[in-house]
């Protein structure tokens, strides 16, 4: 698949994730990419309930498509995301939380149990509070904008984080960083996201969306299944532990190892050309 640095469209057609008018979530389909945009700039796309199951129903379609290999998660405007637009989702809440996954939808947060299983790249900017920084924690690369300005302020708002932060924040930052920042509510910047391992580039400002789409075309350039194969076992020694993981290494390397792909990969190797996966 050829490199391209066009940058997305601020509009285009849905594919299900109509749940309301205007739409929230823009998306975009590019060669196996899905292009995921949060597309309410004028609230610094802060997350009202139809924001949220659009974003659902979109990462569905990611899930289910075999044709889609990777999900790049960006945000139209100058900044990613405000956060909970409180106004909107607090009257919403219930005695069992917040209902936000339609049916064909896929928690981005994944917090309920299933996860998405195709990688997630993102590209951040401006303000990213809250549940941003929480869907960077459930996705598997990042990339911000030298000026981008983080916080996990919840504790100010008298709630707690419920997109987990408290599962995954210390476990990718580190105990002491995590509540340094979850439990003050402080700010703090893109050198102090990367250096905890927040995000794993910081680029300049303007370049974050073009990095993010190389990162992800080079990961849509590999074979599909034994990429989804990777993340699955990741996860599942992050989840399970390491004995579950290892167990399931090797059935996972023989279903790999008679696919098609696995095929292509060994002549490409053996001619020493690029391959050229077919996902089979």
């Amino acid at each position: 698949m050829g490199s391209t640095r066009q940058k997305p469209r601020e509009a285009s057609v849905n594919e299900q994730n109509s749940v309301s008018d205007p739409s929230r979530i823009i998306t975009e389909r590019r060669g196996h990419l899905l292009l995921i945009g949060f597309n309410r700039p004028e609230k610094r796309n802060a997350a009202d309930l139809a924001l949220l199951q659009q974003l659902a129903l979109a990462y569905g379609v990611l899930d289910r498509d075999p044709e889609l290999r990777v999900g790049l998660v960006y945000a139209v405007g100058d900044h990613f995301t405000a956060g909970l637009d409180l106004a909107d989702i607090g009257p919403r809440l219930g005695p069992d939380g917040l209902d936000m996954v339609p049916e064909g939808g896929i928690n981005p947060w994944q917090v309920d149990g299933r996860s998405v299983s195709k990688p997630v790249v993102m590209a951040v900017q401006g303000t990213c509070l809250t549940l941003g920084i929480e869907l960077i924690l459930a996705s598997d690369i990042a990339v911000a904008a030298e000026s981008t300005r983080f916080g996990q302020i919840e504790v100010a708002r008298g709630i707690l984080p419920f997109g987990g932060a408290t599962l995954r924040f210390p476990r990718t930052a580190g105990w002491g960083n995590a509540m340094r920042w979850m439990l003050t509510g402080d700010m703090f910047d893109s050198r102090e996201a990367h250096r905890i391992g927040l995000v794993q580039e910081v680029v300049p400002d303007g370049t974050q969306f073009e990095r993010a789409l190389e990162l992800a075309e080079r990961i849509a350039s590999q074979a599909p299944l034994a990429v989804q194969a990777t993340l699955a076992n990741a996860r599942t020694a992050v989840r399970d532990g390491a004995a579950a993981a290892e167990t399931g290494l090797q059935p996972a390397l023989a279903r790999l190892a008679v696919t098609e792909d696995s095929r292509i990969g060994m002549e490409a190797f053996v001619s020493r050309q690029p391959a050229v996966f077919v996902g089979r």
